[in-house]
């Protein structure tokens, strides 16, 4: 082999040449080794080196076990200010070779990037052009040593082996970097971390602090915070970062479009963000595919991994190893009363937010069942900010991602578990089986980046109230971001037409004016919304067809499309992740149908206190601005339809009428019918109990879903997507806020009947607007 074109491509020597220098090899086997000394002597011959410098041949990059740091120990024990050096000998695959990384045949043909002696010196005769090596940024034994003890707590009789394994790890790092800069940025990933963190000062400190309290041996307790770190700390590798990408790729292209519908402008703004500060990336949760959209758009932009966490549930062989080499974090289900369990962790997370390797992770928790955003769950964000809290984060960046689709094949899995079954145990078989469901079209997959919350520090571990504002407000611009799509606003239309189908000139009358209001308006509408629907109705609309979702009848003089009753509840679904741009104005709508019914001075101030009792009586099921915010859009919608609403209202129903005119399209049935419904089935269910009778959640879901279905046969609700252990639990909260839920006194009895009254006027003036709402079309036709 002539290896002397490789040689000159770079000196491995630092430049001054009288200073004592020794090298550390990060070597795999005896040809790495064999180059890398050859390199040294080439340049050593050339330079006139006046000294041989000592070489040490370490494996860096095996996590598995620890560095096998003898000869370093002996080889550390040099002047302070010897410049230690660090080299790598790094095979890139052929250009053919780079398509196929991450194929499982690797594990048993070799991953191309880490070729054996025997097939890499084929690679060094036939294409030397794929052998790179690198040098780590050089620092000197004393440097080294300052940061070793600033930073880590040994014993003395430890402390050289301690030492030398320090420096195999900062070594590591610093090839990485320089290996990055020739693979890309994908392949940034934490390396060595349970063993930085087992020597670190802090952990420490805070388990002898731990150890203190409990009356325990910090020897003992350090045993036991090692296998948890062994149970949650991520070991990514380039080879799995591959596979799972190609994974990643191979099961969302089952169903959807290649191409996932994105800003690579917001992808680039969210680079700078996360290079230059402590960030966490949380998306909206719809289905499982989720944890494989941010990802693959991050891989395709060449964007550092970012480590996600997962619940123990998913943590089942086969799967569990990918992610748990790909970046996932498994974490215990519960863990509030294992101190030390929180401590690691606290501590594993706080490492990673420092050294800049972004969080992600859904921070609903799981996954909607309602298609609108559920509440956020505090405890992973909680335990993260604590991280950033102990190691004093600043400018700590909380960005929203919403992650859509056009079609998701769990609805219909969500509208049986909202009926009361449940749903099956995470294991192999059933995930082989849910990836086998997939492969059926369902259109693309959207994700939108929202603005950052941004904090300058992290809250107080104990300030609860910070940390549901920082949920709040990012739960708000995660909203504010859903884009308005196809399947939304069909189902949109069709379910406030129901039970009546529509032509194909209603429907794209009803899409135009529910575009047009969006649009005046600012809200987000997907950028490959295609405005020439109405020429293709057989395109993603076929596919809800054939999904079920939607009815086609061509039989008749013309075409007329609907939804089934039997399909409401997975119709709702694709329109309540839209829902909440449309709820200031259903409420609008209804407060007006109430305020027409007095007229002067009072109608005004009727309508207000109509607008204040909707949104609480709502507000567990939408995220609404502060009250004074909330007035201001309020008045705001209003003022669109009239500068002179507020004459209008004290008109009466004369008022009410002119206002109409220029509201289209009316929402408030298909945006507030099926909450105001459900909300009715439990109040009823209340009202039958006497006074001194409690009602306790379980209790209220389990009788609510036996009641609904009675209720929805005698018609006194129109849908069963009315009828679900969400809708109810919700329900029973608003219920518990009143203080109804408790028993009491007789006259209790009569509050929870006031409330039944006061859900069934409500339902009264919704069917107001549904009554409007039919009546104007047919007058546009």
């Amino acid at each position: 082999m002539n290896l002397e074109p490789l040689y000159n491509k770079k000196n491995p020597w630092p430049q001054r040449n009288a200073q004592q220098v020794l090298f550390i090899l990060d070597t795999r086997n005896s040809l790495e080794q064999e180059v890398l000394r050859g390199w040294i002597q080439h340049h050593a011959s050339a330079d006139n080196q006046a000294f041989d410098a000592p070489q040490v041949s370490i494996n860096l990059k095996d996590e598995r076990t620890g560095f096998d740091s003898g000869q370093l120990v002996m080889s550390l024990a040099l002047p302070a200010d010897t410049l230690v050096v660090p080299l790598r000998m790094v095979w890139t695959p052929s250009e053919e070779g780079a398509v196929t990384l991450g194929r499982l045949r690797h594990l048993v043909t070799g991953d191309p990037r880490k070729p054996s002696a025997r097939r890499g010196r084929k690679i060094l005769e036939e294409a030397p052009d794929r052998v790179h090596l690198l040098v780590g940024k050089p620092d000197t034994v004393d440097n080294l040593r300052h940061r070793f003890e600033n930073n880590n707590t040994v014993s003395s009789s430890s402390s050289q082996e301690a030492f030398a394994n320090f420096v195999a790890r900062q070594a590591s790092v610093v090839l990485d970097m320089a290996e990055r800069q020739l693979k890309g940025g994908r392949y940034k990933m934490p390396r060595h971390v349970a063993s930085t963190l087992m020597a670190s000062a802090g952990f420490n400190a805070a388990v002898q602090e731990l150890a203190d309290a409990q009356d325990r041996p910090k020897e003992e307790l350090m045993k036991e915070a090692a296998e948890y770190m062994k149970e949650m700390v991520s070991t990514p590798s380039s080879f799995w970062l591959d596979v799972y990408a190609r994974f990643n790729t191979f099961c969302l292209g089952l169903g959807y479009e290649e191409d996932i519908v994105y800003d690579r402008q917001a992808v680039e703004k969210l680079r700078e963000v996360v290079r230059n500060n402590p960030a966490m990336l949380l998306w909206t949760h719809k289905t499982y595919l989720d944890g494989m959209v941010v990802p693959k758009v991050m891989w395709d932009n060449d964007f550092p991994m970012p480590h996600m966490f997962g619940g123990a549930n998913m943590n089942f062989p086969g799967l569990g190893y990918l992610l748990h080499r790909a970046g996932a974090i498994f974490i215990k289900r519960s863990f509030q009363d294992n101190e030390l369990y929180k401590l690691t962790l606290r501590h594993y997370v706080g490492y990673l937010m420092e050294k800049r390797f972004p969080m992600n992770w859904a921070f609903e928790g799981t996954r909607s069942r309602m298609g609108k955003l559920m509440p956020p769950r505090y405890g992973l964000l909680k335990y993260v900010l604590e991280a950033c809290h102990t190691t004093q984060a600043e400018n700590i960046h909380i960005i929203p991602i919403s992650i859509n689709y056009d079609i998701i094949r769990d609805v219909e899995e969500y509208a049986t578990e909202q009926t009361g079954r449940g749903k099956g145990a995470e294991s192999l078989k059933w995930f082989i089986g849910y990836v086998r469901s997939l492969a059926r079209p369902m259109g693309k997959v959207y994700m939108d980046i929202g603005e950052p919350v941004v904090l300058p520090q992290a809250p107080d571990p104990e300030d609860k109230l910070a940390l549901s504002k920082i949920a709040f407000e990012v739960a708000v611009e995660a909203n504010h971001v859903t884009p308005l799509t196809f399947p939304s606003l069909v189902t949109m239309s069709l379910l406030g037409a129901a039970p009546k189908a529509l032509t194909e000139a209603e429907v794209v009358e009803d899409l135009n004016a529910l575009l047009g209001w969006a649009e005046s308006r600012g809200v987000r509408i997907s950028h490959d919304f295609d405005r020439s629907f109405a020429d293709q109705m057989e395109g993603l609309l076929g596919i809800m067809i054939d999904e079920n979702i939607v009815t086609r009848y061509d039989e008749g003089p013309e075409i007329v499309y609907g939804i089934s009753l039997e399909q409401h509840p997975v119709a709702s679904y694709y329109r309540n992740t839209v829902i909440h741009f449309f709820v200031n104005k259903a409420i609008i709508e209804l407060a007006l149908v109430r305020a027409s019914e007095e007229t002067g001075a009072s109608a005004l101030e009727l309508f207000w206190q109509e607008v204040d009792h909707l949104r609480d009586l709502f507000k567990f099921e939408f995220f609404y601005a502060p009250s004074e915010e909330f007035h201001r859009q309020i008045r705001e919608e209003m003022s669109r339809y009239g500068d002179d609403w507020e004459e209008s209202l004290g008109q009466g129903a004369a008022g009410f009428g002119k206002l109409l005119q220029n509201m289209t399209p009316l929402v408030a049935h298909v945006t507030l019918l099926t909450y105001a419904e459900a909300y009715s089935v439990v109040a009823s269910l209340l009202a039958r109990k006497e006074g001194y009778e409690s009602l306790e959640l379980n209790d209220c879901v389990s009788e609510a879903l036996t009641y609904g279905r009675q209720a929805y046969l005698q018609r006194r609700i129109s849908s069963e997507s009315s009828i679900g252990k969400q809708l109810f639990k919700n329900g029973y909260q608003m219920l518990q806020s009143r203080g109804l839920t408790e028993g009491g006194t007789d006259s209790l009895k009569e509050e929870r009947r006031e409330l039944a009254r006061e859900l069934r006027e409500l339902l009264r003036r919704i069917e107001v607007i549904r009554a409007i709402g039919v009546a104007n079309r047919g007058a546009g036709n």
